[in-house]
């Protein structure tokens, strides 16, 4: 069965507030998850996106109250308006990806680095403090500082990968030719995988 390919950021609220519901459904139906961390910062602009500052105040007013209700129903502690946000990536998703080749859960290791952000927070630019949220997962940061150059280029590869998939938003899910955008998809990706047929 085809493998579910699971585009991401770890600055995202929406992929934070997902949580683990999207292993859930890949374990319910038998599916496997690519994970494939991406530079949403180079995405957008290309895709036709603006960063939250550069959004119509009515667009920023209901994103700050739909991210309150999805954070109240979804139980999560939630900062709406983190310390460290917006911050470069780059070294947490690049971690990831490289504690990933060496058979680190990348699902639990991502919600690590998002929870970091949007409950605790934590500058995940910060080289000491990805390397503190590897060691509290237990994930060895000079193992992984030693693959750091290929999962770069992993990194820059999904980044890529996106647009030639129609990637234009995070988190965003793909599996049999279909796409989902968005963690209040899930419940179309659960349907989909149920053998319902492509949702359009």
């Amino acid at each position: 069965m085809a493998t579910i390919e699971y585009f991401y950021t770890l600055l995202s609220p929406f992929t934070y507030l997902a949580n683990d519901r999207l292993e859930q459904i890949a374990a319910r139906h038998g599916r496997d998850i690519d994970y494939r961390p991406v530079d949403f910062f180079q995405v957008l602009p290309e895709t036709g996106g603006l960063p939250v500052p550069k959004r119509h105040p009515f667009r920023q007013q209901y994103r700050l109250q739909e991210l309150a209700r999805l954070s109240e129903r979804a139980g999560l502690d939630f900062n709406i308006h983190p310390v460290h946000w917006p911050v470069d990536g780059t070294a947490a998703c690049v971690s990831v990806i490289a504690a990933g080749a060496l058979g680190a859960d990348m699902g639990v290791l991502s919600r690590a680095f998002l929870r970091a952000v949007w409950a605790e927070d934590r500058d995940i630019s910060d080289q000491d403090t990805v390397d503190a949220i590897l060691t509290e997962q237990r994930v060895d940061p000079a193992a992984v500082k030693a693959g750091i150059a290929a999962a770069t280029e992993a990194y820059k590869a999904n980044t890529a990968l996106s647009s030639d998939r129609g990637v234009f938003g995070a988190p965003f899910y793909i599996v049999d030719g279909e796409r989902f955008w968005g963690q209040d998809r899930l419940d179309h990706l659960d349907w989909h995988l149920s053998g319902r047929g492509p949702v359009h």
